[in-house]
């Protein structure tokens, strides 16, 4: 009996994707991110190559205090007003790369110097990115 309604209630992932596109998610973070003045957002499409999410959302903070402000906000308006929780951050304890898991959105926070030093656009570089003009929602 437990096993037939476990199979009728949908995953988090469906329900997460039922609710808004991981396109529309991307853009949502990247527009709570910028009302949190964070910096140089960049939305990575990384669906072409990469099987365990879409897109990432990279930005800086400029300072470890300010990343873990932007990681705040973002969580706590995505859980409010979307009913969305991340399944894991890392990195809160220092503040210079904090990474938040969405499933098919990640949130990379850094600070300036850490962005610089592991150039993940340098590295994802061949991806295409997604326009900001309608991340704010």
């Amino acid at each position: 009996m437990a096993e037939a309604r476990a199979k009728l209630r949908p995953s988090r992932r469906e329900r997460i994707r039922s609710h808004l596109t991981s396109l529309e998610q991307a853009r949502l973070i990247a527009g709570l991110a910028q009302e949190k003045l964070a910096e140089d957002v960049v939305i990575l499409d990384l669906r072409p190559v990469c099987v365990y999410t879409d897109f990432f959302v990279l930005c800086n903070g400029r300072n470890p205090r300010q990343t873990k402000a932007i990681v705040d906000e973002v969580r706590e308006r995505m859980k409010a007003e979307h009913k969305l929780r991340p399944r894991s951050i890392e990195g809160q304890g220092q503040g210079d790369w904090i990474l938040v898991d969405y499933l098919d959105v990640v949130l990379h926070v850094f600070t300036p110097e850490t962005r610089g030093y592991y150039g993940l656009e340098e590295l994802w570089g061949d991806m295409p990115s997604v326009e900001l003009d309608a991340a704010t929602a």
